[in-house]
């Protein structure tokens, strides 16, 4: 491989960026607007859950249940109502979510020592909501009846304490605020990356094909290897711009934490960029127009790295095929890394296997378009 061939092809193509001044502000800006809106926007914590109220009994029993419910932050009672058609009117008009209805023995129940019940109605048209809001419910309750039975130990014990016989102690690790947000943003840089890598590349070759460019570029002692390096240095150098404002966003307007070490982040993230940058080559090579080109790119790239790299969908939960066609998405491994580099500052030992994945991945692409480039020329 020639290096000056090489420089000046990255020379060539530097100008062509600067040039077309409207793909820069693409790249420079749609990091920063996908970090706005996916960082401020989605979000997977579940609270604040609207419910109206039915308090048949109207005691400071029922009370005390409600208080428990609406101070827990997973529940805001924004309508009482004394008629059960209220109730499924405003779950039709999406005003609530839960409707709660205490009965009227709710209090002599309890003073009885005996089992009680409440109804809810959840709406279920959104199932992951309406499965929390069951737990969080049965949670609640649960801890209400507890609370009771102790209460009731404690003042017909003979000591003035009684010990419960179960007393768990959890203890969560690397996110113990469970805050979404903190498992987002590691997610959606490799999402960022791959829309930049995938859309910008895209466009080199078939560009040079359709402005005539091409054959000038065959007639010359270029090397099919020195025509994609030389092309991608300039893309590479602008994704790593891209990859620092987004850290940067990360860590500072989101403030998501970072415990592990930004050289192994930066080393395993040039690796990627490489990957992704090369399916673009090769998405190029392979186009007939640039219109092509996109199109291409988006539906190759963005929406298997959204919806099979484990960013919002558990892999685990996938059907069984699909979790084993997920290990040649290269978006797989790079958020396995960064959540682990992110939250749990893990060094080379526990990213290793994921980071060879990225490497052979890396390789092997950039050998196929090299090839395909070498067919274009003979």
């Amino acid at each position: 491989m020639n290096i000056v061939r090489t420089l000046a092809v990255a020379k060539k193509e530097t100008r062509q960026i600067i040039r077309d001044s409207r793909s820069l502000y693409l790249a420079l800006g749609i990091p920063v607007m996908l970090m706005i809106l996916f960082g401020f926007a989605l979000s997977l914590d579940v609270d604040n859950i609207p419910i109206a109220l039915w308090d048949q009994n109207k005691s400071p029993q029922s009370r005390d249940f409600v208080n428990r419910m609406t101070s827990s932050g997973y529940f805001r009672c924004v309508a009482q109502t004394e008629a059960y058609g209220q109730i499924m009117a405003d779950l039709d008009s999406n005003l609530i979510s839960v409707g709660l209805i205490i009965p009227f023995d709710f209090s002599e129940k309890i003073k009885k020592g005996d089992s009680t019940q409440i109804q809810a109605i959840v709406d279920g048209s959104d199932s992951t909501r309406a499965n929390l809001a069951m737990v969080y419910l049965e949670t609640i309750a649960t801890t209400f009846e507890s609370d009771l039975k102790m209460k009731a130990l404690t003042r017909q014990a003979v000591q003035s304490r009684v010990v419960p016989p179960v007393d768990p102690r959890i203890r969560i690790l690397y996110n113990p605020e469970l805050i979404s947000r903190n498992n987002i943003i590691p997610g959606l840089i490799p999402v960022i990356m791959m829309i930049i890598a995938a859309l910008l590349t895209s466009l080199t070759i078939v560009r040079e094909r359709e402005t005539g460019t091409m054959e000038q570029l065959m007639s010359t002692p270029l090397k099919p290897n020195e025509l994609v390096i030389g092309k991608l240095i300039p893309y590479f150098t602008l994704g790593y711009i891209d990859l620092l404002m987004v850290y940067l966003m990360g860590e500072y307007v989101f403030r998501v934490p970072f415990r592990g070490s930004l050289l192994i982040m930066f080393l395993v993230s040039s690796v990627f960029l490489i990957g992704a940058m090369s399916i673009g080559f090769l998405v190029s090579v392979v186009a007939s127009n640039q219109f092509f080109a996109t199109q291409l790119a988006l539906l190759g790239t963005v929406l298997p790295t959204f919806l099979l790299s484990g960013f919002v969908f558990p892999i685990a939960n996938m059907p069984t095929a699909l979790q084993y066609f997920t290990y040649i998405i290269p978006a797989r491994h790079y958020v396995t890394i960064l959540r682990a580099i992110y939250l749990k500052g893990v060094g080379w030992g526990a990213i290793l296997a994921p980071t060879v994945a990225l490497v052979v991945f890396a390789v092997l692409v950039t050998t196929l378009v090299a090839h395909k480039l070498g067919k274009i020329q003979l």
